[in-house]
């Protein structure tokens, strides 16, 4: 394997799999460990959210054709108790589990429209399966002076305990509002009784406001709930061992999440936490950051209710460099769509050529064909930092060649069709919905008709009023030369 990709905690370029001098490597005994954030499961993930689990997709599709899906193993939380949990529970007077349940199968749904794969043979593990491992975790690090207990029974971990807190995301000390302990400042007491402004939460005492919502807590602590950064330690080390290969996730939790795993991880555990760290950026929308009261913070719910596919939203969202910001907007949507159909057109050519159909490009045997011929230059593209914009541009302009030669049979023909169905694996595009066709109501297809025969008589007025009539109703007419074609309008 060889994956170049950029290291947030280095801030340089790494080979993936790269380990410590004397560290066993990559093999069928040492499965390539991958841990990503999941959802905190109180409402709909938005495209911003989904972004990011596109390209941990998109880079774990890569990872399963460099080194076979048997030596991946992939892991990715489900967060179903924080404040945020317990407030819409609340809110809603439903058991914290129903909710949680609810939206946890919401975004599985989500997840297989955009055709993510599925997490099976891996794991997607929950904070509230997962208290004993995370009370174990909490009262090691009391027990070796990293944490300790406040009044009111909650504990917290203790900053000024890891010399090394702040190396990934680079946080100066104004900017962590350190006090006495850290910055020998005075120290003035809050709320939470903390001993240092910086500590964060391990565990919380419980609060009238959690309602029914609580746990037996570590040695010494109050009956509550963990805090939130404890569970993806405690589920990461239980599944992948105590250092994982990477851990990715949005820039947004860079600070302070998954500076707080590092601390309490290594902390706990001492070794190196993770030896790679991925992370991709900000989604805009029309050039502004997302928010309900600009209203223009987009669920897939959203966008499918406008006419918009699955499909074209994931490759709208998979358009440009995970580590640059990317501005989506309802054009870029439209393009995608366009881009689609251009995709089938060709594919449909390389399945003539090779004497397949679409179907069977997507067999789990084309993956195991070798080499990607026409093709290899897109997974260059993938393999250097996932520079999925270069990769996109290559794989259009092998399409493009291809379609010029009008899928005459080579030698290569079979191959290409292999190496085809290799990148439709790594992008995640699914071409088959667009081959089931759209069902128009029989009155649509009557008005149809009736425009179609107005205008072979030459009857415009009646053809534009019969068009006109037709868009109201939701349909483009397109005209050809011996007939027309009926299709929904994407609405904007």
């Amino acid at each position: 394997m060889a994956i170049r990709l950029y290291d947030s905690l280095t801030r340089d370029y790494k080979v993936l799999g790269q380990r410590e001098p004397g560290a066993p490597p990559v093999s069928k005994e040492h499965p390539f460990a991958f841990y990503t954030c999941g959802p905190t499961v109180y409402a709909p993930a938005h495209i911003g959210n989904f972004r990011t689990f596109l390209v941990n997709d998109v880079l774990r599709r890569l990872l399963i054709l460099e080194l076979g899906a048997g030596q991946v193993r992939y892991v990715r939380n489900i967060t179903d108790v924080d404040d945020k949990t317990i407030r819409r529970a609340r809110e809603e007077g439903r058991p914290l589990a129903e909710v949680t349940r609810k939206w946890t199968d919401k975004f599985h749904a989500d997840c297989a429209a955009l055709n993510c794969l599925p997490l099976e043979p891996t794991l997607e593990p929950t904070a509230t399966g997962h208290i004993a491992e995370q009370v174990n975790m909490i009262e090691v690090l009391m027990q070796k002076g990293h944490a300790y207990r406040t009044p009111d029974g909650s504990v917290y971990f203790k900053v000024e305990s890891f010399p090394g807190y702040g190396a990934l995301s680079r946080v100066h000390e104004r900017e962590l509002q350190l006090g006495s302990a850290l910055a020998g400042k005075p120290q003035t007491a809050d709320a939470d009784e903390k001993e240092d402004v910086s500590d964060f939460a391990l565990w919380k005492a419980w609060k009238p406001e959690d309602g029914e919502v609580q746990w037996p807590g570590p040695n010494g602590a109050a009956a509550g709930r963990p805090g939130w950064h404890i569970e993806c330690s405690a589920m990461s080390k239980k599944h992948l061992g105590v250092t994982i290969d990477l851990h990715s996730g949005g820039v947004d939790l860079l600070f302070p999440h998954h500076e707080n795993e590092i601390a309490q991880s290594q902390c706990c555990n001492g070794a190196t936490f993770a030896r790679h760290w991925y992370h991709s950026e900000f989604l805009l929308v029309d050039g502004k950051k997302m928010s309900k009261s600009l209203g223009n913070l987009y669920t897939l719910d959203d966008l499918v209710s406008k006419g918009f596919s699955p499909m074209a939203i994931r490759l709208a969202l998979l358009s440009g460099h995970p580590r640059k910001q990317l501005n989506f907007t309802l054009e870029s949507l439209h393009a995608a769509e366009v881009e689609l159909k251009s995709i089938l057109k060709t594919a449909l050519l390389y399945c003539k050529a090779a004497g397949k159909n679409i179907e069977d490009l997507y067999s789990p045997e084309c993956l195991k064909q070798a080499g990607w011929l026409t093709l290899d230059k897109v997974r260059e593209s993938l393999t250097d930092d996932v520079n999925l914009p270069e990769a996109f541009g290559r794989f259009f302009l092998t399409l493009a060649i291809a379609d010029s030669n009008k899928g005459d049979r080579t030698s290569n023909s079979l191959a290409e069709f292999y190496a085809l169905a290799k990148v439709l694996f790594v992008f995640g595009i699914d071409l088959r919905p667009l081959l089931i066709s759209v069902k128009v109501p029989d009155e649509m297809t009557a008005l149809a008709n009736r425009r179609w025969a107005a205008k072979k008589t030459k009857d415009f007025a009646t053809a534009d009023a019969l068009r006109k009539e037709l868009a109201a109703a939701g349909w483009s007419m397109l005209d050809g030369r011996d007939g027309y074609k009926l299709e929904p309008v994407k609405k904007a």
